[in-house]
């Protein structure tokens, strides 16, 4: 989803670097892969084609910490079905 971001912190020698791959547009993703010692970060379009990937060899990662976008949690939401226009609890039928 679009913002979902993944920050990879290497060790560059005497300090560290930190690259960061967002998620730029809608529809977009941000996976993940490590493959024969490579890490390989890449943004993905809906269809599966990449549009960019950063990889980095594995013995130089610190760190990987993805970030997704916060989403809204639906499970707390009533059904529409159940509920009027208003989010009251529709009547029962008075002849049921």
């Amino acid at each position: 989803m679009k913002g979902d971001r993944v920050e990879i912190v290497v060790d560059a020698g005497d300090t560290t670097r930190t690259y960061e791959v967002v998620a730029s547009r809608a529809g977009r993703r941000v996976e993940t892969a490590v493959r024969r010692g490579v890490v390989e970060v890449s943004e993905v379009t809906r269809s599966g084609s990449v549009v960019r990937t950063a990889r980095f060899m594995s013995t130089r990662v610190l760190a990987l910490v993805e970030q997704p976008v916060p989403r809204e949690d639906t499970s707390e939401r009533t059904p529409e079905h159940t509920t009027g226009q208003s989010g009251r609890p529709l009547r029962e039928d008075p002849e049921s």
